[in-house]
């Protein structure tokens, strides 16, 4: 394999020609990669989950027509990782004038420094590498943004070193855009830009042309602009120009996971479980599924707000969260395992409150209140799917016959199974659950509670902070006298 060309003359001799190059812009260069991918059968967006039905056949569709594109959604639905995701398209190395803030094509500059030292040097300019990672430039639209920050503005200090009069080009400090030459250009929340930001946005996409204090610069920038943006803010009349809209290729819209399945997946993915420590640590199935079905829950629940929607976020920083609780309680305890129960799934509210926002009438119960009910309805779901037709009536009469259980959130894993055991026909059920007889004492333990959690959560069983888990008794109720037919009390008789 012949080393790189370090300057432009071993370029030339290359095969990186002149006319390659010329044909091989960003959207061009992005699209041939993806098209190798697709044929190879190569993942687009390794790492994505519940999109591929959906979302990345858009994508691929807007980056096989060189579109600019802009993705809509709400936050936490991967935005911002499948717009990284692109620079996976991109080739490993592209050649650069050497030095240059805009990564000059050695052939090709648009910036006048690059134009003169070439043509002072000739072949013997300096040529470096740029790997694809550089490439990549991304920009939280906010308010305060500058038409400075995006294109650039002149440098009076420059000015004053150089000489020179300050319309000059060589006066220009370049912005992120112009940085992004030869690369890709990710703004998220584009609505959020002030109105003349967006004019400068679509007159480089159409024209190629840029005006710095108020002196026209003609630059023929080779970038891919990308977008995202929250749906409702992008659709408001007044959030972004027309003539920017205008000029996106393609809209796609992004969406929360289909299923539980889907946002299991990717909560595995994301979450931070494999700890560090002595202990086994796990996380039984259904406590995972009961985290996912908060998030589930949350989305569908009147009282939190949908247009801001709830973040995959949530059951992310809610199993973390879980599994410390979890982790706390077997080091005090000195349990030998690491077994999340749901109780550490109410330990776990402080992870869920900050991730939702609340309409009025949710605001009035409090977020905390929220929180739980929505745990209760998740622990609901979960029971019915494990135990739909399991007749649980043994279970039920212990309780109903002056039974209690308070489970101390705290209690080692072989003591509170030794109070569960209590309860008759309660360990039939945890076959169920994949859990036997012979296994450890915490995995018995928190299967127990979660049967006890899922009758309460169908209301078979009662539970409070002070007694635990109960049952009213049922009262005989008292007899009544009997009544004519027209409801009245009958006359009583005197002697």
């Amino acid at each position: 394999m012949s080393p790189q060309p370090k300057n432009l003359g071993d370029l030339r001799r290359s095969p990186w020609s002149e006319e390659k190059m010329a044909q091989r812009t960003v959207r061009q260069e992005l699209r041939e990669n993806l098209l190798q991918k697709l044929e190879k059968g190569e993942p687009i967006f390794p790492g994505v989950h519940g999109y591929d039905d959906t979302v990345i056949p858009q994508i691929t569709n807007a980056v096989l027509s060189r579109h600019h594109f802009i993705l809509l959604g709400l936050r936490g639905q991967a935005k911002s990782r499948i717009l990284r995701g692109l620079v996976a398209f991109l080739d490993p190395q592209i050649p650069v004038v050497a030095g240059c803030e805009i990564n000059d094509n050695p052939y090709r500059p648009i910036c006048r420094v690059c134009r003169e030292r070439i043509a002072a040097e000739g072949d013997a300019t300096p040529i470096s590498w740029l790997g694809r990672d550089q490439r990549y430039v991304e920009k939280l639209a906010t308010p305060d943004v500058t038409i400075a920050d995006m294109i650039g503005y002149v440098d009076p200090i420059k000015a004053a070193r150089g000489g020179r009069n300050l319309s000059d080009e060589l006066t220009i400090h370049y912005g992120l855009l112009p940085r992004a030459n030869r690369g890709i250009f990710a703004i998220n929340e584009l609505p959020d830009l002030a109105g003349k930001i967006q004019v400068g946005l679509f007159n480089i996409m159409q024209e190629g042309d840029i005006q710095i204090k108020g002196y026209p610069v003609r630059m023929a920038l080779d970038v891919l602009p990308v977008f995202t943006a929250n749906p409702e803010d992008y659709t408001a009349r007044g959030k972004i120009i027309t003539p920017l809209k205008d000029r996106v290729g393609s809209e796609i819209r992004t969406h929360y996971p289909a299923t539980v399945a889907e946002g299991m997946a990717i909560t595995a993915q994301e979450s931070w479980t494999n700890r560090d420590g002595k202990r086994h640590v796990q996380v039984p199935e259904y406590i995972r599924e009961i985290v996912e079905e908060v998030a589930f829950q949350a989305r569908e629940d009147k009282r939190v707000d949908r247009r801001s929607g709830v973040s995959q976020r949530l059951p992310i920083s809610t199993l973390e969260n879980v599994l410390s609780s979890a982790e706390q309680r077997a080091v005090r305890s000195h349990d030998s395992a690491v077994v999340a129960r749901v109780s550490d799934v109410y330990a776990a509210i402080p992870s869920m409150t900050g991730k939702f926002e609340l309409e009025y009438e949710g605001e009035m119960r409090g977020a905390d209140n929220i929180a739980r009910e929505l745990i209760r309805a998740a622990i609901g779901k979960t029971f019915t799917k494990y135990f739909k037709d399991v007749n649980f009536q043994e279970v039920v009469q212990w309780f109903e016959i002056g039974g209690e259980l308070k489970v101390p959130a705290n209690a080692a894993s072989g003591e509170l199974l030794g109070q569960l055991k209590k309860i008759q026909g309660l360990f039939e059920h945890l076959e169920t659950l994949g859990v036997r007889s012979k296994d450890d004492a915490a995995i018995q333990s928190s299967a127990a509670e979660f049967i006890l959690e899922g009758l309460w959560a169908h209301k078979r069983v009662n539970r409070s902070e002070e007694r635990g888990f109960f049952a009213e008794t049922r009262k005989t109720p008292e007899p009544r006298e009997p009544r004519e037919p027209s409801g009245r009390m009958p006359r009583r008789q005197f002697n």
